[in-house]
């Protein structure tokens, strides 16, 4: 029990400051001090600070799409319902980017492509997981396969995005442009 107490300790002071300045600039030390624990500490409960922002994003990637799922308008159509789920998780998606590891790493630090690739195939089996526990989806086999090239084609675009972008605004632009003239393609393709 009360190792579970630390590691939250340490997740929510990890967040708390990967937030604030951004993974890259946020050290070990840091991170236990806020904690109040010694350094050596964090490394019982994680393997290092790449798996500690693995967790924390997953537990809050987790936390968001489970909210997305719960609180969908039951007159939405299959085509909107999904459409609207892709757009919220590409929202979130940006914003784990940008609030907690910050574009700094992704855009100069050699581990950032594989540390963003694994992210993202544990986001896709979340999402594949999550659509078929949704009353709307059919469960059959072929269905979430068609569910994964969406998720799959929806994240390449979204994750081009960030490493192509100039400034939130050119984001914005973006997301619009993916939202408006993209996604509807994709969701179309991917019930029929």
């Amino acid at each position: 029990m009360e190792q579970d107490i630390v590691a939250e300790s340490i997740k929510k002071s990890a967040r708390d400051l990967f937030r604030r300045f951004g993974y890259h600039k946020t050290s070990v030390v840091e991170i236990a001090k806020r904690a109040k624990i010694a350094k050596a500490t964090i490394y019982k409960h994680f393997e290092g600070k790449e798996v500690l922002l693995h967790t924390i994003l997953m537990d809050y990637i987790r936390d968001s799409v489970q909210d997305l799922i719960n609180n969908v308008s039951e007159d939405l159509s299959e085509e909107a319902y999904l459409s609207d789920l892709i757009l919220k998780t590409s929202r979130l998606s940006y914003t784990v980017c940008n609030e907690f590891i910050g574009w700094e790493f992704i855009r100069e630090s050699a581990n950032s492509q594989e540390f963003l690739k694994a992210l993202s195939d544990d986001l896709e089996m979340l999402l594949i997981q999550s659509f078929n526990q949704a009353p709307l989806f059919r469960n059959a086999a072929d269905y979430s396969e068609r569910l994964r090239f969406l998720i799959k084609a929806s994240k390449s675009i979204i994750f081009s995005f960030a490493f192509t972008s100039v400034s939130d605004s050119d984001v914005r632009k973006n997301f619009i442009s993916f939202q408006k003239e993209i996604l509807p393609y994709l969701v179309k393709a991917a019930l029929k």
